[in-house]
């Protein structure tokens, strides 16, 4: 047992621990994301270590877990320590062990209640079993089709089965919502019906039917994000509601870029409800700061964020003698740096080990190849190549709790690379730089009371809004990709698609695109099938400002259908010069020349209504033989 002085260690007291836990069984620090979800998710199933089953973790790293938590624990215990978790863990433990000790709770506390119970996990179920289990005077609230947390450890099941585990218990159904309209009521009820995993219930209202849900078919994601931002600045000027009572909600973080720059040009402010807006996410600006070199080689701020990323073997004390010789030498610092791998003679020249000069010259090398592919390639081929080159994107997949995340970002970086060279003529790294750095600064400008609620679904629960929009609405974003493994996890994406539409008080949107660039490429998408689930009664379509609709129209027409997988552009026969082609932002426009570039075949278009021709990279561009 513990003391009655124990010691309950916070995130960061809990870290250091595992740390050194780590280190001591020979696995990598580096994973201890991984290790620590591990140990939450054993101590939430109830599970202490020599309860764990060894041979469902024979895989690297988690093959190391079961010593790993093993360790864990014998160490806290010698601290007198518990973690977050434990409180629950080392509790329901003890109830077990020691009946008398439960039996003196369950006097104490002959009543219990229970708040979100479809947001409970196993640990926290079997709690509230043992404490009523002589009383059976429990009285629970929640609602099964709003259980969006089984990444958490919550498990829908504990509400479902209510009724079996407590044959006795008397269930009150809340139907009247106070919040949304009939039309928002009525389709969000005839959706989650779907799901097989609930209880019968029809929410209803009795403040009218209310506007019609609007659905919104956008050609792309920059064209999605234009229409809600104009919504979103109509709904504030002709109804004068306030930009606070406003969410756009979506299923990913890297989801939000789109969004922010149609809102940033607007001068309309903004806030990231529970993360970070995109420009200043920490592998954006690490992406960035190398271009920024490319740019400028005395950007120090610049250098001393990415020499070491990833690590180099380059210590402080090292750099500090580089920062200071370059200076002395009145040289800019990668100046410098390629002169002393290089070999040229220098006044004051750096002493580096093997190692430290090997780590040195593969970042000199790094920015020489990104110089390379400026002078010689497109912007979108440059930010390509310094992912993928400079080790970075191997980096991220070393902590595989957040790679997917922040790889996500960095597609959604280089696409809009490829919207500004399709936007910009003559697009080039400067104007890139200074288009970025000025939507970062009007980011931090925007410090307003009221501004627009950017979040995802997740984020939104227990919200509501006199404007909503749902966006992103295909197959593989919502329901997300990782759903196809199983029924019950399309159910919770129908869940979580409900919980957006009953945020809205009075205007709903539901949007989705016809291409969106995912995964490092232009993708076809399909329509999510949620948005044939909810009844045509009760929405309305509505159409994007006249030319791009017709640009839509038209690209409707010439559209082949879609595979079941979202694909990229088939690039096959090879266009050549003199093809008349179509493209979904530019319209139509004749083949000029065909070469390699950086990021594979590119064309030179020369369409219509520009003056000049563009370069489009074929894997991306999606044009269309005419």
């Amino acid at each position: 047992g513990y003391k009655n002085q124990f010691t309950i260690y916070d995130e960061d007291d809990a870290d250091k621990l595992l740390k050194h836990c780590i280190k001591d069984v020979g696995a990598d620090i580096a994973d201890i994301k991984t290790y620590r979800r591990l140990i939450s998710e054993a101590k939430n199933l109830l599970l202490a270590p020599e309860e764990i089953d060894r041979s469902q973790y024979k895989r690297r790293p988690e093959s190391f877990f079961p010593d790993i938590y093993t360790l864990y624990q014998k160490r806290l215990k010698e601290c007198e320590a518990v973690d977050f978790d434990d409180l629950l863990f080392v509790t329901v433990k003890l109830f077990e062990k020691y009946p008398e000790v439960l039996e003196a709770y369950q006097q104490r506390w002959k009543y219990l209640l229970v708040d979100e119970y479809q947001d409970t996990n196993h640990a926290q179920y079997e709690m509230c079993r043992l404490l009523v289990e002589k009383t059976q005077n429990l009285f629970v609230v929640g609602d099964p089709d709003q259980s969006i947390y089984s990444w958490r450890g919550a498990e829908i099941s504990n509400i479902l089965n209510f009724e079996k585990d407590y044959p006795g218990a008397k269930v009150i159904r809340l139907e009247q919502n106070y919040r949304s309209t009939s039309n928002i009521l009525n389709a969000a009820n005839t959706l989650v019906a779907h799901n097989y995993n609930r209880y019968e219930k029809e929410l209803w209202s009795d403040l009218g039917e209310g506007a019609t849900i609007k659905i919104l078919q956008a050609e792309d994601e920059r064209h999605e994000a234009q229409f809600v931002a104009e919504r979103l600045r109509y709904h504030h000027e002709h109804d004068g509601i306030p930009y606070n009572d406003m969410v756009v909600f979506y299923r990913t973080n890297a989801q939000s870029r789109p969004f922010e720059d149609q809102l940033l040009t607007r001068h309309i402010p903004y806030v990231i409800v529970g993360g970070i807006s995109f420009y200043q996410r920490k592998e954006i600006k690490d992406i960035l700061a190398l271009l920024r070199l490319v740019q400028s080689p005395s950007d120090i701020i610049a250098f001393n964020r990415m020499i070491n990323v990833p690590k180099r073997g380059l210590g402080e004390t090292t750099l500090n003698k580089i920062r200071e010789a370059a200076s002395a030498e009145a040289l800019p610092v990668l100046t410098y740096c390629d002169a002393l791998v290089s070999g040229h003679s220098l006044e004051n020249q750096v002493r580096l080990s093997a190692k430290q000069k090997a780590g040195l010259c593969s970042f000199v090398e790094l920015i020489r190849r990104l110089n390379n592919v400026n002078a010689n390639g497109l912007l979108s081929d440059l930010v390509t190549v310094a992912i993928k080159e400079s080790g970075y994107q191997d980096f991220l997949n070393s902590d595989p709790e957040t790679a997917d995340e922040r790889l996500a970002n960095l597609n959604e970086l280089i696409g809009k690379a490829i919207e500004w060279e399709e936007m910009v003529d003559d697009a080039d790294l400067s104007g890139f730089l200074e288009e970025l750095s000025l939507k970062s600064s009007l980011d931090e400008a925007a410090d307003d009371e009221e501004r627009i609620n950017l979040m995802t679904l997740h984020n939104g629960k227990g919200l509501e809004f006199r404007v909503a929009f749902v966006v992103g609405l295909e197959e593989d974003l919502l329901p997300h990709v990782n759903s196809r493994r199983s029924s019950d996890a399309l159910e919770e994406e129908r869940r979580l698609f409900y919980v957006g539409m009953t945020r809205a008080k009075e205007h709903l949107y539901l949007t989705h695109a016809l291409v969106r660039f995912l995964r490092g490429q232009r993708m076809t998408q399909r329509r999510s099938r949620f948005l044939v689930e909810v009844p045509s009664k009760y929405v309305e379509k509505v159409r994007l400002i006249p030319e791009y609709q017709e640009q839509l129209d038209a690209m409707e027409r010439i559209r082949k259908p879609v595979a079941v997988e979202p694909i990229a552009f088939e690039v096959g026969e090879q266009l050549k010069p003199g093809d008349r082609v179509f493209h979904q932002e530019f319209g139509i426009g004749i083949i000029q020349e065909s070469y390699e570039g950086a990021a594979g075949l590119t064309y030179s278009v020369l369409f219509n209504n520009l003056s000049r021709p563009k370069k489009l990279v074929a894997k991306y561009a999606a044009l269309q033989r005419l």
